[in-house]
């Protein structure tokens, strides 16, 4: 990157960039713990590696504006690792982890996302936003009414208030407002944040993994590395190519997949679970204005200042406010011309996109649903090719 451009992601839209890093990380936070808890670990494993993958993503990522974290797809996956060899072995594999992605980087495979057909990429999407509001529907569970008139209300903010004012987004200014409501009115039957978990006030410290280093150990956590490397590979091509598509720019792949084992690598060392680039946070912040590199850091360094300094106001914030916001995420990612232009659109390509949102809402896995979405694709292209040669055969 030259040195102009360099300086441009640090000094230009400066007031647009922190705003929206600010209001990407009050969406992080609810994900980084839910997804500590698919893991089976502590809420700061998702926290640490949240930052410490952000931090390095903003200097070595080669998609400005992107926001790279604890993700729930990769979560799954580590959770039998947990269970039957313990924490420090999850440290281990995302440290391996973010080897096999620097790899991927070097030998340059960011080039398969060319193969993957638009139809595939639209089902993607979509699903992530299906599965994104089926998540947000379990702090419905057992709430009062309060819980929806807040949620109504975070809604009513985000959506009315740009009519009016635009200096401050939408999101951040629900957040605030709703907080200060529920706290000055003291309205009790509404869960915050620090009802779902007590989030330690530390700052991450280095630290090798406490396990045997011997082959054994290795032949442990490869399976696992492999698993967490392919998923965290598919998810961030998917997500940046979705964002190159929004802002109309081409950016590089394989940097991206560099920078991102580089991060999971320093991740494990301080305590962190492997990661990647998230769909709803990243497309939050290219919307609010995020398109810098300066976002990416505003969002690392503001999670990083309300988990060690601001933990009591954290823990104040309702969750209602941050369900809202991701409602509003799930709505602005879900393409809705799939769905009013059905008839415009080729049979065969509605068909690929419908087998992928199903493969990945029923395995909630989006790599299995990109698997499928692409082989059914190609599918459809080799019988395409194959008729025709049927057809000279039958003439001749």
């Amino acid at each position: 990157m030259i040195e102009g451009t360099w300086r441009k992601q640090w000094t230009s839209d400066v007031r647009l960039n922190v705003l929206a890093g600010m209001t990407a990380t009050l969406a992080l936070i609810p994900d980084s713990l839910a997804f500590s808890f698919m893991a089976g670990v502590p809420p700061q494993v998702g926290i640490y590696a949240t930052i410490c993958i952000l931090l390095v993503m903003t200097f070595l990522g080669g998609r400005p504006g992107m926001i790279s974290a604890a993700a729930g797809s990769m979560a799954v996956l580590m959770l039998t690792l947990v269970k039957e060899h313990g924490i420090e072995y999850l440290f281990a594999a995302t440290v391996l982890t973010g080897i096999l992605q620097y790899l991927m980087g070097v030998f340059k495979l960011g080039y398969l996302i060319r193969f993957v057909p638009k139809p595939v990429l639209t089902g993607f999407v979509n699903a992530l936003a299906i599965l994104i509001f089926l998540s947000q529907l379990r702090y419905f569970e057992g709430a009062s009414y309060m819980m929806y008139v807040l949620v109504a209300a975070a809604l009513l903010i985000i959506y009315l208030l740009p009519r009016y004012f635009k200096a401050v987004p939408s999101p951040l200014v629900a957040v605030a407002v709703l907080t200060f409501l529920v706290w000055a009115l003291g309205i009790g039957d509404v869960t915050r944040i620090g009802d779902i978990a007590a989030i330690d006030a530390s700052l991450p410290s280095f630290l090798l993994p406490d396990i045997p280093f011997t082959w054994e150990t290795l032949m442990i956590i490869l399976p696992y590395s492999l698993s967490l490397a392919v998923v965290g590979f598919t998810e961030t091509m998917l997500t940046q190519n979705l964002l190159d598509e929004m802002t109309g720019e081409t950016t590089d792949k394989n940097k991206e997949m560099r920078g991102q084992g580089i991060a999971n690598f320093i991740a494990g060392f301080f305590g962190g679970m492997a990661g990647c680039a998230l769909v709803a946070e990243s497309v939050l912040n290219v919307r609010m204005g995020g398109r810098n590199r300066l976002s990416m850091l505003v969002a690392a360094l503001f999670l990083l200042l309300l988990v060690v300094v601001l933990g009591d106001v954290l823990s104040l914030i309702p969750m209602a406010a941050l369900v809202g916001i991701m409602l509003m995420v799930c709505i602005a990612i879900f393409d809705w011309k799939s769905v009013y232009k059905l008839r415009a659109v080729p049979a065969v390509e509605t068909f690929v996109m419908v087998v992928t949102v199903t493969a990945v809402v029923l395995t909630r896995d989006l790599a299995i649903g990109v698997v499928a979405g692409v082989f059914v694709s190609f599918m459809f292209v080799w019988l395409q090719k194959l008729r025709p040669v049927k057809q000279r055969s039958l003439e001749s």
